[in-house]
């Protein structure tokens, strides 16, 4: 009996593996698609700018290199804000030695008036004159530090993530206040499209593209599948401009030309799995559920198969070789 029931489950695996491998030909709708170039661009190109003037210095990034939002890519420094942080400490000891001697009036006065041999007088002249020195040493100190600031100032920060397009100086330029430093695009690239006008229409945000490989096209190319993010309504020059998001990115060229397919309208066709077709003497064969071998005319593969081209009609049915 239990040797009945595993010849009986074997039967019927087989059975479910032959009715797996059947596929009936039909008619369906096939979306045609056209092959065009797309440009790997950065969704945002941010200047590093020059915040003070003077002379650059600790410049630390080349085209290419990869950078962090906030990190120092360069300094710039002038001379004449250390000569002037020298002068403003001057300043401020000057102001608190006068403090201090007001703080030694003040106090005297202070003490001649409580035990009666001072006025009123001289101790309200003495107070207020502290609190001037007071005043004019915390003013000195603010100047001080206005100062401290601008030198800070002096490091050329990276304004976001990303990779350094281009830098435009070298250590020794002389750069003014707001020049650029260098050029960092943003982390996140996406396609930029731009096709003839006719296509406006099959474009539209949230459509599905299919991005080839690296390099020429292959037989066996791998097609991944990207997302129109924007529709540009401006038609620039008879063409249409759209972005495309696609993952896998980071490691392309900024400019480099990537091969997309993109939707051109629909057509009925026949689709075959690519497990049902098999090669002789280059030509493609399917098999027929009768045992007769077909040869067709193999189109372009898709998400769902092979289009087939020729050689095939609505109703047969194929066996996997």
């Amino acid at each position: 009996m239990r040797a009945f029931i595993l010849s009986f489950a074997a039967f019927a695996l087989v059975l479910t593996a032959a009715r797996a491998a059947e596929w009936r030909v039909e008619t369906v709708p096939i979306e045609d698609r056209k092959a065009v170039f797309a440009t790997v661009e950065s969704t945002h190109v941010a200047p590093a700018r020059a915040r003070i003037g003077g002379t650059v210095s600790a410049l630390t990034v080349d085209e290419g290199a990869r950078v962090e939002a906030g990190a120092r890519i360069a300094y710039v420094g002038d001379v004449k804000l250390g000569i002037e942080t020298q002068a403003q400490e001057a300043r401020i000891a000057s102001a608190a030695a006068a403090r201090d001697q007001a703080k030694i009036e003040f106090d005297r006065a202070t003490e001649l008036r409580r035990t009666g041999a001072g006025t009123q007088a001289r101790v309200d002249e003495t107070r207020n004159r502290l609190e001037v020195t007071e005043r004019n040493l915390a003013a000195l100190r603010a100047e001080r530090q206005v100062v401290v600031q601008r030198s800070a100032e002096g490091a050329v920060l990276a304004p976001a993530s990303g990779r350094v397009l281009k830098v435009h100086i070298t250590n020794g330029s002389v750069v003014l206040p707001g020049e650029t430093v260098a050029t960092i695009a943003v982390e996140n690239y996406l396609l930029r499209l731009r096709l003839p006008e006719r296509h406006a229409r099959h474009l539209a945000v949230g459509g599905a593209v299919l991005v080839g490989e690296r390099g020429p096209r292959t037989e066996t190319e791998t097609l991944r599948e990207g997302k129109v993010v924007l529709v540009y309504p401006e038609i620039d020059q008879g063409r249409v401009v759209a972005d495309v998001k696609v993952e896998g990115l980071g490691d392309y060229f900024v400019g480099e030309r990537a091969r997309v397919y993109v939707p051109t309208g629909t057509r009925l066709g026949h689709i075959v799995p690519p497990e049902f077709l098999f090669y002789r003497f280059g030509l493609a064969y399917v098999r027929l559920k009768d045992g007769a071998e077909i040869v067709v005319q193999p189109g372009q593969p898709g998400r769902n198969g092979i289009e087939i081209l020729s050689g095939l009609k609505a109703g047969d049915l194929l066996v996997s070789p």
